[in-house]
């Protein structure tokens, strides 16, 4: 989820700076970049994904074993 909020962040930045616009002093094209790359960085860190464990009656659930 917070990749695809960064994927927002990056376009509207991008938009922003190719028609020269800007939300006044405190939002410019930096600061969404900024965020977006916060954003990305607590993607990656594993902020705000879903849990692995809980699935299937409180085991966990392994694919290697589900292959087999």
């Amino acid at each position: 989820m917070l990749a695809i909020a960064a994927a927002v962040s990056f376009g509207l930045a991008l938009l922003f700076d190719l028609t020269d616009a800007s939300l006044g002093t405190a939002v410019s094209t930096g600061t969404l970049v900024t965020l977006g790359l916060l954003l990305l960085a607590l993607h990656l860190a594993g902020i705000g994904t879903a849990r692995s464990g809980a699935v299937g009656g409180g085991r966990s659930w392994n694919w290697r074993r589900a292959r087999r």
